[in-house]
């Protein structure tokens, strides 16, 4: 069965999973028993779908997650990912599609993990270098090892898709997706459908920014990596903020968050979208899965398309040499 109709049928792929990433790295440090304090509450709650890497916080991510699960392992749907290399300090070190690195990674991911089986592995970025059929070759061994359930891309170009998708079928494409990030409708979306992949949307909130949260620069962490991104600088910040605005002002109408909206929009783009917020707060995690509850109608559609169309984000999504590795 197809990752894609697997996770329609609501029996172990929550439809708002949880990124974990911000739980060891990039945002502000957080606490560990807090987080794994979030992650059960995901669970309890029907949370089920969790997100790591292991580039995130140089592994630790992993081992968090594996911690959180520990005991309660049936009620996860586990997805990690490879390919992003980083030295021990964290200083970029390219990315690797390589055989005989794909099966390195996925072994130290099981042990950061604790588990026997990942259930979506994906390839984090790819590889210029290495074509993308022996990639996926290496990642089909080990779905025929058992040690991996599903494959998926993440950031891949169309073309890339295709070609990986005839070596083994891809069930799911992660790739940021939002009401401040529409590049997949063009061509993306609709050449996952024709192929019976499933999308997984990462930063559905615009890396936080569509909470409405944040009012300044000042607003984050000296830490934050979020400060070197140019939505989140100078003009393109205040010319975002009117955005946000909008997303307030409906929300406040239907008497739900900005952040409740802005993941509903996502749920209303197609039951094969999987939204995946991160957070540190159970809070805010409950938040996050209320939005279950929240329906748009075809008028509030049309109006957030409006006034929230492909070009509406002012700035690019990443810096520069961050974006010269997505849709490869």
């Amino acid at each position: 069965m197809r990752f894609a109709d697997f996770a329609q049928t609501g029996e172990a792929v929550a439809r708002i999973g949880l990124g974990c990433m911000g739980m060891s790295d990039f945002y502000v440090p957080g606490d560990e028993k807090e987080a794994i304090s979030v992650i059960h509450r995901s669970l309890d709650l029907g949370g089920t779908f969790l997100d790591t890497a292991d580039m995130y916080g140089l592994g630790r991510n992993e081992e968090l997650v594996g911690r959180a699960i520990r005991g309660r392992r049936e009620q996860v749907f586990l997805a990690t990912k490879f390919g992003i290399r980083r030295s021990e300090t964290g200083a970029p070190m390219g990315v690797s599609g390589r055989p005989d690195y794909v099966r390195q990674a996925c072994e130290a991911s099981l042990r950061r993990l604790g588990v026997e089986t990942i259930d979506l592995y994906y390839q984090h970025r790819v590889d210029p270098e290495t074509p993308i059929e022996e990639t996926v070759g290496a990642m089909a061994e080990l779905v025929e090892a058992g040690k991996v359930r599903y494959l998926g891309l993440s950031e891949a170009a169309p073309q890339t898709i295709r070609r990986a998708h005839a070596i083994h079928p891809i069930a799911a494409l992660q790739t940021e997706y939002s009401l401040w990030t529409r590049d997949p409708e063009p061509e993306i979306l609709p050449l996952v459908r024709e192929l019976g992949i499933a999308f997984v949307a990462y930063s559905p909130l615009g890396r936080g920014f569509l909470t409405g949260r944040f009012r300044k620069l000042e607003d984050l962490d000296p830490t934050d990596t979020r400060r070197n991104h140019p939505r989140f600088q100078g003009e393109n910040f205040a010319a975002n903020l009117k955005l946000v605005a909008f997303i307030e002002s409906l929300a406040a109408k239907k008497g739900c968050t900005a952040s409740q909206l802005a993941l509903a929009w996502l749920l209303a783009q197609g039951n094969d979208i999987f939204p995946i917020p991160g957070t540190k707060r159970v809070a805010y995690l409950e938040q996050n899965l209320g939005a279950l509850e929240i329906t748009c109608s075809a008028e509030e559609l049309a109006e957030m398309d409006r006034v929230l169309g492909r070009d509406a984000a002012r700035g690019q999504r990443y810096p520069e040499a961050t974006m010269r590795m997505v849709n490869r």
